[in-house]
């Protein structure tokens, strides 16, 4: 494998977007970059970290982003077309219940904090507990550019320029088009997790630092309104060989629904593998899917989770 021909260090971070902070360099379109991306604590929480590091978390230095890099030639209506290249994970990981985050946060106020050692050459499946191993993904979590608007914008919602978007499906040999909304499009990329179910329910995935590679290109007059992306090949088969557990909510409200059919699977794997109901929560973030199963037969929405069979083989 040829090296990329431009390097960018995990210090070299911002906290937010804002597209008054200066680039870290300046690429030609079609440019190969390696990066190295912090963990989403930015250190803070590390393997010998225990609960009480969560309480004591940082906010200010939460989502670092490593960036941003000015892509020459790219104007307001263009994309930035990225190809994402290689992962190399670091072997360690965390996932957490941080109070006041999460899709059922009203039901889990107290921290908690589970710490991963996963292998970094294999990616064998990671255990949880002694009853379940969740299989490795690596993708980054947060991608994108600097909006338009001035000033400083928080990391954690998404935007029309990407940013916190936790797709999973964001990894190797994906295609990812952000629309550029400044000059030079500014691209920042962290947040990197080694695996994450679809909605990351508690608010976290198995966050973990790593390096990767991605190849910056340049769309003339995409004119997209959000991103889009393009996958490589099929993206559930790390997780489908055994089949599902689902659990479903129905209602009127999506965010009822959903948050519905996540608490039913919670209550389903203490009921049927003894786990704590914050573990079954944080495994539901790690390795389950939330999905619109049906938004057609008013007045009642149905909301499905998934939770892959095999993570208890």
């Amino acid at each position: 494998m040829s090296h990329p021909g431009h390097t960018i260090h995990a210090h070299q971070h911002h906290i937010g977007w804002n597209n008054a902070i200066p680039p870290v360099m300046t690429v030609a379109p079609g440019s190969r970059i390696a990066i190295d991306c912090p963990d989403s604590s930015d250190g803070q929480l590390t393997a010998a970290s225990s609960v009480t590091d969560v309480e004591r978390l940082d906010f200010g230095r939460i989502n670092p982003v490593v960036g941003p890099v000015f892509v020459d030639g790219a104007e307001p209506g263009d994309a930035i077309k990225v190809t994402i290249g290689e992962f190399q994970p670091s072997g360690f990981g965390w996932t957490a219940n941080i109070p006041g985050f999460g899709l059922l946060a009203d039901q889990f106020a107290e921290p908690a904090l589970k710490l991963w050692s996963y292998d970094r050459a294999g990616m064998t499946p990671a255990a949880f507990s002694t009853i379940a191993r969740v299989p490795l993904k690596p993708f980054a979590g947060t991608i994108g550019l600097a909006p338009a608007e001035p000033g400083l914008h928080s990391v954690v919602p998404p935007r029309r320029v990407g940013g916190n978007l936790d797709i999973r499906d964001l990894t190797t040999g994906t295609i990812l088009y952000l629309p550029v909304e400044v000059a030079g499009g500014l691209f920042s990329i962290g947040d990197t997790h080694a695996a994450q179910g679809d909605g990351e329910v508690c608010g976290t995935a198995i966050e973990s630092p790593m390096a990767l590679e991605v190849t910056l290109d340049l769309v003339k007059g995409a004119g997209f309104a959000t991103p889009r992306f393009t996958t490589p090949g099929p993206v559930t088969r790390h997780l489908d060989g055994a089949g599902y557990e689902a659990t479903t909510g129905i209602g009127p409200d999506l965010m009822t629904a959903a948050r519905d059919a996540v608490a039913r699977m919670i209550d389903l794997l203490v009921r049927d593998h003894g786990m704590s109901a914050v573990d079954a929560y944080m495994l539901c973030s790690v390795c389950g899917d939330l999905r619109i199963s049906e938004i057609v037969d008013l007045p009642n929405w149905v909301v499905s989770f998934y939770l892959p069979r095999l993570v208890f083989a």
